[in-house]
């Protein structure tokens, strides 16, 4: 067991440190069109990106994917290394064309705080990506000279991380866009021309 543990603190060591990476973040835009506050949210609506049932104002996704380094060490195994490579992309409103002074005003501080809004869960998915590059790192299992113990306890505990994930993005929404919530308040300034 001591020779294994230390083996594990060996293979850490040798790694790149971890953190040493950066998420890939871009942007897609989708082209809506109108003069007024009111006829831009409507075309938002009309075109907006698609999820779930409905259409979104913005929407955040990612795609994630790892290089792993697996050892086999005194017939156990241990997870040396992890480095993921993240790209974040953000689906976001843009206007076709100029606006009038005043519905470019109106339209500037809406689309600013939506894309602060969508930056939150772009850092809510850089904070998971960390969590499981910790969780990763290490991991270690003794009579595992398959790897395979290392890989479903990795999956468990990925799983965990990807749930709370998704726990933190909803709840960030439902407190954003509940009546008087940043992004709510952002859509009635821009309806109502305020």
């Amino acid at each position: 067991m001591r020779i294994f543990v230390m083996l594990a603190m060996l293979a850490m060591a040798g790694t790149a440190a971890a953190g040493d990476w950066q998420p890939v973040e871009k942007v897609e835009p989708y082209q809506i069109t109108g003069a007024t506050g009111i006829a831009l949210y409507e075309s938002i609506g009309a075109r907006g990106p698609k999820v779930g049932i409905g259409r979104a104002i913005a929407y955040t996704d990612f795609k994630l994917t790892w290089t792993r380094d697996y050892q086999q060490q005194g017939g156990g195994c241990v997870l040396a290394s992890a480095k993921p490579k993240l790209i974040i992309t953000y689906r976001l409103p843009q206007v076709s064309g100029p606006l009038p002074t005043e519905t470019k005003k109106l339209w500037d501080r809406f689309i600013t705080g939506v894309t602060a809004h969508e930056h939150v869960h772009g850092e809510i998915i850089v904070d998971m990506v960390k969590k499981i590059e910790a969780a990763s790192i290490g991991l270690a299992m003794q009579a595992d000279p398959d790897c395979n113990k290392v890989r479903a306890e990795l999956q468990n505990r990925l799983r965990t991380l990807s749930l709370e994930q998704r726990r933190q993005s909803r709840e960030f929404d439902r407190v954003e866009m509940s009546n008087g919530g940043n992004v709510h308040q952002l859509v009635l300034a821009l309806v109502n021309g305020q």
